[in-house]
């Protein structure tokens, strides 16, 4: 982790936000920068970036000197994933500790070499997950994915307030599923409510980094392990996130964090 240049969180209150398919291609957006970029999935119950980026069933990372593993090349990304380490029908049941001590291990004993950035698929909530990463790793910054629905804000709120608790600074808003275009008549509709994430980030006093559409592309894509900003580079979804990586670079380059310090004492206080 001392060769990890910026560590950053992708968060949501909420799950089916869209945050996993967001983070995804936020990194591959980052890599088409011409940077090295690995992506980590911290979602132990419920991991699904190797169905993202197309990792066959049964692919399994290397081990290296008895304890540490290598990690899996995706598209130029280095990856980690719990689904890389069980059946895909194997549930987690596991308390809180156990998972958080499987993200620990994972963030820790993998060979990660040189990053540019790290991107880690945050599972949604403000859980153990959450507080084992803000002490075991230094977050130069946090990214949280809502979609303008009132109950999604609701809960993106307290993801913000549990990263400023813990001292990590909000890079901005990803407003997902933000409106929708028909495909037959082009009419646009804005199915989840209109202009949250602006709200939202006007409320915190943070960038909206942009916002995308809910389009049937980004979904198939996905699924299909070729996530949108590698199978249509040049589309207008792509270059939503193109631009959004380069927000969010720029917003860390001038901040010149150091991603490798003491680890933060976490204090958690009702105020």
């Amino acid at each position: 982790m001392n060769d990890i240049k910026y560590i950053i969180a992708v968060a949501s209150g909420k799950g089916g936000v869209g945050k996993s398919t967001t983070a995804v291609n936020l990194a591959l957006a980052l890599r088409a920068g011409g940077r090295r970029i690995g992506l980590l999935d911290a979602d132990i119950y419920g991991p699904s970036q190797q169905l993202m980026l197309g990792i066959a069933p049964g692919t399994r990372p290397q081990q290296q000197g008895g304890q540490n593993l290598l990690p899996i090349d995706a598209h130029g990304l280095k990856t980690m994933s719990m689904g890389y380490l069980v059946d895909d029908r194997t549930p987690m049941v596991w308390r809180g500790p156990m998972a958080g001590g499987a993200l620990a291990q994972m963030l820790e004993q993998t060979v990660w070499g040189e990053l540019d950035v790290l991107v880690i698929d945050m599972p949604p909530g403000t859980g153990d997950i959450q507080l084992t990463l803000s002490q075991k790793a230094t977050l130069a910054g946090a990214v949280i994915v809502t979609t303008p629905q009132d109950i999604a804000l609701l809960d993106a709120r307290k993801g913000i307030e549990m990263f400023n608790k813990v001292d990590v600074p909000i890079l901005g808003i990803i407003e997902n599923m933000a409106v929708h275009i028909c495909s037959e008549c082009g009419h646009a509709e804005h199915i989840f409510g209109q202009e949250g994430g602006e709200r939202i980030a006007g409320d915190y006093g943070v960038p909206l980094l942009g916002s995308l559409p809910l389009a049937l592309s980004i979904r198939e894509q996905t699924d299909a392990g070729t996530p949108t900003v590698i199978s249509e580079p040049d589309s207008a979804i792509s270059k939503v996130f193109l631009e959004i990586a380069e927000r969010i670079y720029a917003t860390l380059a001038a901040a010149d964090q150091n991603p490798v310090r003491e680890m933060p004492q976490i204090v958690i206080k009702d105020d």
